[in-house]
């Protein structure tokens, strides 16, 4: 099987995806979706939907794959339940725990784990299948090796177009943090496409240093196919109809293997930031970073030339009333300019800039290929058997559905139902996106039957036809509501996160790497207190390996796990669990399914929970987050480009943004020498944390760490060294 999945942030998106060829859609529903400012989806617009897309052979993914609070959990489930039970072909979630307690009290429920999971490796993928998920949707910077290693374990789904995240999947605080707005639960305000300026080889020019091109995997796919992959994803929920229909119309000529040149024009000209980039599957590229640029660029087709105070531009493109256009100068965004009319063999623009000869013009709204792409229409086919007999009930059926009129059809005094009669009433398919063949018509003996009742007949089949092809023969779950897990206990130990442990006295030591391939510092090997291994949220198998060897320097006790891979390593390796604040802990469902692991020994609860939600998942393992620095993304590539042979590889940099706010970025080494890099809060947390928590410290861009451990219990010792601080979620919370 080989399906292209496209986005449907509403009803026009869903079928300019099914008219052009999807195998399948996504979309959301009015709550829990990682896109709240999509249209989405209510009641009627879904069943609406799955009727359309289940005719056509489509299928309907329903994304509820933000983090859910303690308070949300009814609603989720028993929005869950709806979506399931009116016909959705899976759900897609981000917190695996949670999807198993779902899997267990209702098995028949197909899961996909979102790429909110954060799912990189072949221990996360394990994770998530023993936690019944049948797919998982990988990050993004899934290197194309790890892909088909885990390809080979789980059903796999692989983004091939559209944004990308400048963040590792499912752990991006940024506009949390910056903004107020969680994107972790579909309200994310995207200040990664704003400017900035970092303080490197002496350059303070701000551009749009983190916004990234878009993906357009095109026919790298071939490697994707022979990989084992075989799900294949558009992002673009909050993008439009005929970027939606130019994506799928692009992808299905490659798979056909159609002329794909003018396919891939159009996917351009509805949507292309950045020119493209292959993505971090095949390695960073040069197209990767969109620093010039950080919207929608189009195709170019052509330069300006001014003539007698006229901006023309020749070009085989003959444009038409509606036509927008962008405009660069030496390869950055100038602005806007529309078609204004035609003039020979050229055209004229009308735009409010002064524009320059040789200025570059690339056509941003085609309003012809718009037309074009969703001019398709595709629709099911329906076979339908119909037999009226005298004197006996009228029948009218397909291959799955059998339906038995109401009332017995009596003798014609008069002119009989004739073939053509029944035919052209059941041709009425009532809007159904359906073609009707008539494999059996068998009128017995001369029947008369009132047009209403003949009317009435057909509608009740054809309704009764839907709701088999929405919903097929799957059983409806009733909602229950899960027992409330109770947490008891008290927690007042100390867990310091860091990569020098000189003069920090602690009951845990969370040692994290720095640089892989530097022996343990001896102030964590001879420390009087836990240990334990970072494992981060993004880790290849050569990652892994290198986490391996440290083992050999110390006795470790446990791991510190960012991700569900991390669970799964230490599970491997018979050690000891923290789960960390990258897992997003904030319900009792979902902490009480971590503590059956018996290795868990730890769990932080997530950053984004405010004090009163900390409060209900506290116990004798709860740590929170209590002071120290605030992490808000980590960066799987090199934000310079890859300009090794002139970067002054500074330990920490400085991100600074349009309103001077400074933000330390981490730069870490890799066992292979490459650099990662780790995007901190501009000011840093302060507080005591949450009665009956333990308190988690992050010390890693802290100077004064020996300082910052001793202050944990005092916040006005800690506003002596934090220079810039802040109480984080724990008073007002996060949307």
């Amino acid at each position: 099987m080989i399906e292209i999945l496209a986005p449907a942030g509403n009803m026009e998106c869903a079928e300019a995806a099914i008219n052009n060829g999807a195998d399948a859609i996504y979309l959301g529903l009015n709550a829990f979706s990682a896109r709240q400012s999509a249209a989405n989806f209510d009641a009627d617009a879904f069943r609406a939907l799955l009727q359309k897309a289940h005719f056509c052979g489509v299928k309907v993914y329903v994304a509820m794959n933000t983090i859910v609070k303690d308070d949300e959990l009814d609603a989720f489930i028993e929005t869950l339940l709806f979506a399931w039970n009116e016909g959705a072909d899976a759900i897609i979630m981000q917190d695996a725990l949670l999807g198993k307690r779902i899997h267990q009290k209702y098995p028949e429920i197909i899961l996909h784990l979102s790429t909110q999971a954060g799912v990189c490796n072949i221990q996360s993928a394990k994770f998530a299948q023993d936690c019944g998920f049948t797919r998982v949707i990988l990050a993004r910077e899934t290197p194309l090796e790890e892909i088909r290693e885990i390809a080979q374990f789980i059903e796999t789904e692989v983004f091939i177009q559209g944004a990308l995240c400048t963040a590792f999947s499912g752990q991006c605080y940024f506009s949390s943090f910056a903004g107020g707005n969680s994107g972790n639960r579909g309200r994310c305000k995207q200040p990664c496409r704003k400017l900035y300026s970092y303080n490197r080889n002496g350059n303070t020019e701000k551009n749009y240093a983190l916004s990234l091109s878009d993906l357009c995997v095109g026919e790298s796919i071939d490697k994707l196919i022979e990989a084992g992959v075989v799900s294949f994803k558009i992002e673009g929920r909050m993008r439009r109809a005929e970027y939606v229909a130019a994506a799928v119309r692009y992808y299905r000529s490659l798979f056909i293997n159609e002329q794909s040149e003018q396919a891939l024009s159009d996917l351009k000209r509805a949507y292309n930031r950045g020119n493209y980039t292959k993505g971090l599957a095949f390695g960073q590229d040069k197209r990767l970073l969109s620093t010039a640029i950080q919207g929608h660029l189009g195709e170019k087709i052509g330069v300006v030339k001014v003539f007698n105070g006229k901006y023309l531009v020749e070009s085989a493109f003959k444009p038409s009333q509606g036509d927008s256009f962008k405009i660069l100068r030496d390869g950055k965004e100038l602005g806007g300019a529309t078609f204004c009319k035609t003039e020979g063999k050229a055209f004229s623009l009308f735009s409010k800039l002064r524009l320059k000869n040789g200025d570059g013009v690339f056509i941003t709204t085609d309003t012809r290929m718009n037309e074009r792409v969703l001019r398709a229409e595709k629709k099911g086919r329906l076979h339908v058997e119909l037999l009226f007999k005298e004197g006996e009930l009228p029948i009218a059926k397909t291959s799955d559905v059998y339906v038995v009129g109401r009332s017995y059809l009596q003798s014609a005094q008069n002119r009989p139902l004739t073939e053509k009669e029944l035919k052209d009433c059941f041709l009425k398919s009532d809007g159904l996106p359906i073609e009707i063949d008539f494999d059996k018509i068998d009128i017995v003996g001369n029947i008369f039957i009132p047009k209403s009742e003949l009317n009435a007949f057909r509608r009740e089949f054809y309704e009764t036809v839907c709701s088999f092809v929405a919903k097929g023969n799957r059983k409806a779950y009733e909602y229950t509501p899960f027992e409330k897990p109770i947490l008891t206990g008290k927690n007042d130990k100390i867990a310091v996160i860091s990569n020098d442990f000189d003069g920090i006295e602690v009951d845990v030591a969370i040692y994290k790497a720095a640089d892989l391939r530097v022996a343990l510092p001896n102030s964590f090997k001879n420390g009087k207190f836990e240990k334990y291994i970072y494992f981060p949220p993004f880790a290849t198998s050569a990652d892994i390996a290198a986490i391996e060897n440290l083992f050999t320097q110390a006795n470790f006790d446990g791991v510190y796990a960012e991700n569900y891979g991390g669970i799964e390593f230490a599970r491997a390796h018979r050690l000891k669990i923290f789960a960390g604040t990258g897992l997003n802990l904030i319900n009792r469902q979902t902490i009480a399914e971590l503590l059956t692991i018996p290795s868990v020994a730890y769990y932080a609860i997530s950053k984004e929970a405010n004090y009163g939600e900390c409060t209900v998942l506290t116990s004798e393992k709860a740590f929170v987050l209590s002071s120290g620095n605030i992490k808000l993304m980590d960066l799987c590539y090199c934000p310079f480009g890859k300009s090794c042979k002139i970067c002054d590889q500074r330990d920490v940099y400085t991100l600074t943004d349009e309103n001077n706010r400074e933000f330390p970025v981490k730069r870490n080494l890799l066992a292979n020498g490459s650099c990662r890099f780790e995007v901190y809060n501009c000011a840093d947390l302060i507080g005591v944390g949450v009665q009956n928590a333990g308190s988690l410290i992050d010390l890693t861009v802290t100077k004064e760490k020996s300082a910052a451990a001793k202050a944990v219990r005092s916040e006005e010792a800690q506003k002596k060294v934090y220079h810039n601080y802040t109480s984080g979620h724990f008073k007002r919370g996060v949307l």
